[in-house]
């Protein structure tokens, strides 16, 4: 039998196999349902604040940890360059939409500029995917380090296109069929749709021949190579996809706050995400969001808690860096694995109870 014939069945059905149903695993988790319903209810339950810096923001942010946790929990490569790929987006909305600064941005209509973003976003990514494809462990981190240091020192001094330090404010939001969609009930729901299109395509992906594929990447490539599959063009591939996933949460930060400036694409907010990311788990889609509530959290509430006791807010990231060692240091796998290392002691505990109880 042939190595590509190999590769053939191991991402999909032998011809005249019963094809396996596809499930997603938290149809039948009676959490994960109450958790979308209360997510659908949230503007009946929370006031703007909480509505948007709060629900809003964590569920950006975790698109954008999303769009790594991909990339490392299937594809085996950490990329820190995925918050620059927003940052790109945010600058191309900007810079071809309306905004502010007259005469820098092109004045184009929402509807022209934001797929223009998305697609010279997606390109900038698939780019910088390809020249990290050509390196592998922390010189792959590297690369994708310095390209956001990169272009955070560009935007910072560049003028001309990215109105350097001051960056640009004031970028319009869309208004079509008679809704404002930045005001909080139609963008808090517009952030929800756009979070779960994507949580849902990389579980769907992850399932895929693709995403199959991706994952013997990431454990074998050499195994890979040899069945005949082409690991550089799998690994740009999902640096693509990642790539879009990171523009539209870039996209939904620039009309959440209205402008974007350097400080927005600084080397140390791309180490946020990657924090996010493991805080959560990067084993599964939904633990990118599970880090971003509690990066919210801790930045909105423990700034303030420090200010109130005369401490200096910036403080906060020490409570962050303290958060992820200790997490780290417990579990591999962020909360989601602290969550399943408590199921198991649990079913133990109950399995140990039920036998001794049959035993009597």
């Amino acid at each position: 039998m042939s190595l590509a014939h190999d590769a053939r069945i191991a991402v999909r059905p032998a011809a005249g196999a019963q094809r396996p149903a596809r499930t997603w695993p938290e149809v039948n988790n009676p959490a994960a349902w109450v958790v979308a319903a209360v997510l659908l209810i949230m503007p009946l339950i929370a006031n703007g604040f909480f509505l948007i810096e709060i629900f809003a923001t964590t569920l950006i942010l975790g698109t954008m940890a999303l769009s790594l946790m991909f990339l490392a929990g299937y594809g085996g490569t950490v990329s820190l360059m995925q918050l620059t790929i927003a940052g790109f987006s945010a600058y191309m909305v900007a810079v071809f939409g309306v905004s502010g600064n007259a005469n820098i941005s092109l004045g184009w209509p929402w509807w022209l500029a934001v797929p223009m973003a998305l697609a010279l976003a997606t390109a900038f990514g698939t780019l910088g995917g390809a020249l990290a494809v050509r390196t592998e462990g922390i010189y792959t981190i590297m690369i994708t380090l310095a390209i956001g240091a990169a272009f955070y020192y560009f935007t910072n001094q560049n003028w001309a296109i990215f109105n350097g330090h001051t960056g640009i404010n004031n970028v319009a939001t869309p208004h079509f069929w008679g809704v404002n969609w930045r005001a909080d009930i139609p963008f808090y729901y517009v952030v929800l749709a756009t979070a779960a299109l994507c949580y849902f395509a990389v579980e769907y992906l992850s399932r895929a021949p693709f995403g199959l594929a991706l994952q013997g990447v990431r454990d074998n490539p050499r195994r890979m190579a040899a069945l005949g599959f082409n690991v550089n063009a799998h690994r740009v591939a999902a640096y693509a996809f990642a790539s879009f996933v990171a523009a539209l949460a870039g996209v939904l930060q620039v009309w959440n706050y209205r402008q974007i400036s350097p400080g927005s694409v600084s080397v140390g907010a791309c180490i946020d995400v990657l924090i996010i990311a493991v805080v959560g788990g990067i084993t599964r889609p939904i633990g990118p969001f599970i880090g971003a509530l509690i990066f919210v959290l801790l930045r909105t509430f423990a700034l303030d808690f420090l200010v109130r006791l005369g401490l200096d807010g910036n403080r906060f990231r020490l409570l962050i860096g303290l958060g992820f060692l200790a997490i780290v240091f417990w579990s591999s796998d962020g909360v989601i694995g602290l969550w399943q290392r408590w199921r198991q002691h649990q079913r133990r505990d109950v399995s140990r109870s039920g036998g001794g109880h049959r035993h009597g």
